[in-house]
């Protein structure tokens, strides 16, 4: 059950990624897409991370690879973010609206689990 949670979580976050992405188009131009799909990424990758920490967890794996691993990833995310806003300079909102995805990916489901209660 919470593996189809997740699965759902994430295939309802990318879709709403790629939605305020076709927005962003309408209203400010190609730039601004750009910029909420980076977000999306950025949030993808922090996703994924937290995924990842929490199996480690409750799999009781070798905790000093999987911390390099974590820490990796998160100078990864660092450093993309580093690049998007200091090199690329994209539009801090539309970054802003693509790292929300997993938000309004959340509240649809919670929305939909909601609907089917009696």
């Amino acid at each position: 059950m919470a593996d189809d949670l997740l699965a759902r979580l994430q295939r309802r976050a990318i879709l709403s990624c790629l939605v305020m992405a076709a927005i962003g188009v309408a209203i400010g131009g190609w730039w601004t897409a750009l910029a909420v799909l980076g977000g999306g990424l950025l949030i993808g990758i922090s996703f994924v991370s937290i995924e990842s920490a929490i199996a480690v967890v409750f799999e009781r794996r070798r905790a000093g690879r999987a911390l390099l691993k974590i820490v990796g990833r998160y100078a990864l995310l660092g450093f993309l973010a580093y690049v998007m806003i200091a090199r690329l300079r994209l539009p801090p909102l539309g970054l802003i609206a693509g790292a929300s995805s997993v938000v309004a990916a959340a509240a649809l489901e919670s929305l939909t689990l909601l609907r089917k209660k009696p």
